[in-house]
């Protein structure tokens, strides 16, 4: 069964950090393209940041640009966000995402491009 497993959200001050993982079982994540999503209540989903293939090149919204770092562990089939200096609009639902194959350039920050998701693990930004 193909399934993809977010955690470390949670409650954070603003400035603080967290970082989020994303541990895939039933098929490999090595090759394909990954993504970081968020929702926030009432807009629509929006890519946080992805990575085309397994060369490491990592792209970002400028809204998170600086401030996060995307990663892949692909030993441990499993990525990582890391994001520091968070804002109270980084409050979201935050998911992950895999592609059902990888892309040789520019991985695209929008949701159709990605196949199989997360369920989402909420981050909330407040003092």
């Amino acid at each position: 069964q193909v399934q993809l497993v977010e955690s470390g959200g949670g409650l954070v001050q603003p400035g603080g950090s967290l970082r989020l993982s994303c541990a895939a079982s039933g098929f490999t994540l090595d090759y394909r393209g990954i993504g970081w999503f968020r929702q926030a209540p009432g807009k629509e989903r929006e890519g946080v940041s992805c990575m085309g293939n397994s060369d490491g090149i990592a792209y970002y919204a400028d809204s998170v640009k600086g401030r996060f770092t995307l990663s892949r562990d692909n030993a441990k089939n499993t990525v990582y966000l890391q994001m520091n200096s968070l804002k109270p609009g980084d409050t979201a639902v935050y998911y992950c995402a895999a592609a059902r194959f990888g892309y040789s350039n520019r991985c695209p920050l929008s949701p159709p491009a990605y196949a199989y998701w997360g369920q989402g693990t909420q981050v909330t930004v407040s003092s």
